[in-house]
């Protein structure tokens, strides 16, 4: 049966040269896991998670043990993280599917733990990356802000003991966040690092010899941090990997301030080569003239003041179009901007067409990218234009597309 037409496109091809790419910037310092979280940013996990393995990537990352099931179902061999931990009763899953899991709690430890005595899994065979917790202080061993050292010390102590020679639990790597890699300036990435050196040389001094150093987002590789963090890997006899997902997906983060007097050469690089990877549209549903006076959708915020063309398109805020958008955000209509007029209702929006000459029902309206072979006059609309017109960040903008909008592989 046809769908109502709400579809996003998703260039799978963009996404394996992307990865290729982010890999370029990272050699030979360091190697990449591919983010693919949260339905692959809203890209669809089943078109994105593949592409990135078929372009090399060896590491993907996920949120929850749900998604890892997800992941390993499409990609049979890759290596999968899960970074937020699993929960109870989980753990059964983590150890049949051979999933990563990040951890940082001891009831976390126990929870693998006991699933793996009762699976019969062999010692060392259920990986586990430790999270430092160096300022964030969302999650991770031992926030400074609650504990004086001495206490951050034995909670390191407590989770390092966990890891015995005839565990089931392997401590493959040792994990941060650089809550503020954007930041051009890099001095709290700095302090991040310094903090990280510590912990890593307490790890050291247990006796424990983790693989990788799991560091870094799309920010720090494109501000070129790979190779401080490739050498803070080494110093502790690790092999650093790092994490993009915005770039991945072909956008660049917005580093504030802007880098001065010039921006660093893996940044200008991936100006030029990155490529966004999703474009989502829609069709009108309808033309209709309205004379000067008459009202547009819910509670009538729109007024015309002359005789006007609208179209009726097929999205609306269930399916992740705004409803902040509604009168100050425009849409592509035949290579021109259409404005929204009114309120986006929960399934249709309506906009301005009066100056675009023979808009029809079937025409296609792009709502964010700009459509391939440019019959669009080369307007695009980025997810930062939607971001920026709603008051969010473009990873919002892409996950809070709806499920019932299809991904479809182009």
């Amino acid at each position: 049966m046809p769908m109502r037409p709400c579809w996003v496109e998703i260039s799978a091809r963009f996404l394996e040269e992307n990865f290729r790419f982010l890999l370029t910037l990272a050699a030979p310092h360091a190697e990449l896991l591919a983010i693919v979280k949260a339905d692959a940013y809203g890209h669809s996990l089943g078109i994105c998670a593949p592409a990135a393995v078929r372009a090399g990537a060896r590491w993907l990352g996920v949120t929850c043990v749900e998604e890892g099931v997800a992941a390993r179902a499409v990609c049979p061999e890759v290596r999968i993280l899960v970074i937020g931990g699993a929960f109870p009763g989980q753990g059964a899953a983590v150890v049949e599917h051979g999933l990563s899991v990040v951890a940082w709690e001891p009831w976390q430890l126990d929870e693998l733990e006991g699933a793996a005595h009762a699976a019969g899994a062999a010692a060392g065979s259920v990986p586990v990356h430790l999270e430092i917790d160096t300022g964030m202080s969302r999650q991770g061993v031992a926030p400074e802000l609650l504990r004086s050292e001495a206490q951050e010390a034995d909670a390191l102590a407590r989770i390092l003991e966990r890891f015995t020679p005839g565990s089931p639990l392997r401590l493959e790597g040792v994990m941060t966040h650089l809550f503020a890699a954007d930041e051009a300036d890099g001095a709290v990435t700095a302090m991040q690092l310094e903090r990280l050196d510590a912990a890593l040389g307490r790890v050291g001094e247990a006796g424990m010899l983790p693989e990788w150093l799991n560091v870094g987002n799309s920010a720090a590789l494109l501000a070129g941090q790979a190779e401080k963090i490739a050498g803070l890997a080494a110093r502790h006899g690790m092999k650093a990997l790092l994490r993009p997902g915005l770039a991945l997906y072909g956008l660049i983060p917005q580093f504030n301030p802007r880098f001065e007097p010039q921006e660093p050469p893996s940044l200008t690089a991936a100006r030029a080569r990155l490529q966004p990877v999703l474009s989502w549209k829609t069709r009108v549903a309808g033309v209709r003239s309205i004379p000067a006076g008459a009202v547009v959708g819910y509670n009538g915020t729109f007024v015309a003041t002359e005789p006007m063309r609208l179209a009726l398109v097929a999205a609306g805020y269930a399916d992740g179009l705004d409803r902040r958008l509604g009168n100050r955000f425009s849409l592509l209509v035949r290579g021109a901007r259409a404005p929204l007029v009114g309120r986006v209702s929960m399934d249709q929006a309506v906009v301005d067409v009066t100056g675009i000459p023979g808009v029809e029902a079937g025409d296609e309206v792009m709502i964010l990218g700009s459509q391939r072979g440019d019959p669009q006059g080369g307007e695009t609309i980025t997810a930062f234009d939607l971001a920026e017109a709603t008051g969010t960040i473009p990873w919002e903008v892409f996950t809070r597309i709806g499920a019932r909008v299809s991904r479809v592989a182009v």
